[in-house]
């Protein structure tokens, strides 16, 4: 079992792979895509979820995705199908890097994958060539509540505390016009259901090859995320627009 295997499984009960809740989502979708009609690009969109969302629920939005995860974008193309929004969705097989549009977008998305680019300021860069004057970005990135352990920042990544975050962001020429801070609900539902999801689905085909892995892994993750970061890790959203453009 791959590691895109297990994150399927993992996100059967929280497709949205943030520590966000519904409404959370549904709120920061609200501030980045006000009209309705916005043209939106997600770079790193994994199984399509918020695009999906976000199509559903505006009939005259347009949206296009790119992912390197091939398995990623053919459950994002068939969950569109079964939504009837699949004439709005265009999806990109390649590293989201490397993509190029001719046109521009309303709303650029990065949440929780800035690692592909390298980084908060990288992804930003990235989001900036193909974003349309006065358009939105939403990112979303971890940060740290206190001083981690070098073993968290192992696991997780060389993240800044909160302040030094949005002051990176401010420096790099974007204005917060919007932002959530994930709640320890949020952090810790986004945990539990990680693991959980995946342990059940282990514990339900004891006879799959995989289900001892399975499980291995789930238990390894929900050892990690007590001992090692429950403490120390959060998570921002943020609705950013240039300051000038």
């Amino acid at each position: 079992m791959n590691r895109e295997q297990i994150s399927r499984l993992a996100h059967a009960d929280h497709p949205i792979a943030s520590p966000l809740d519904d409404d959370s989502v549904r709120r920061l979708l609200e501030r980045g895509i006000p009209r309705g009609d916005e043209r939106v690009l997600d770079l790193g969109c994994g199984g399509g979820e918020w695009l999906l969302r976000a199509l559903a629920t505006r009939p005259h939005l347009r949206a296009e995705g790119v992912d390197i995860s091939e398995g990623s974008l053919a459950h994002a193309r068939e969950a569109a199908s079964n939504l009837g929004v699949h004439e709005r969705l265009v999806l990109h097989h390649q590293d989201a890097a490397d993509f190029a549009s001719t046109h521009a977008f309303d709303l650029v998305l990065n949440m929780g994958a800035t690692h592909a680019f390298g980084g908060l300021l990288p992804t930003l860069a990235a989001a900036r060539k193909h974003l349309a004057p006065g358009g939105h970005v939403l990112i979303g990135e971890g940060f740290w509540e206190r001083e981690p352990s070098p073993e968290a920042v192992e696991m997780l990544g060389d993240f800044t505390d909160l302040s030094t975050t949005l002051d990176h962001v401010a420096a790099d020429g974007w204005t917060p016009v919007h932002g959530h801070i994930s709640t320890r609900q949020e952090l810790d539902g986004y945990e539990w259901a990680w693991s959980g999801s995946l342990a059940a689905w282990a514990l339900d085909h004891p006879a799959d090859p995989d289900s001892f892995q399975a499980l291995a892994a789930a238990t390894t993750h929900r050892s990690e995320w007590l001992r090692a970061y429950r403490d120390t890790w959060g998570f921002v959203s943020l609705v950013l627009r240039r300051t000038s453009d």
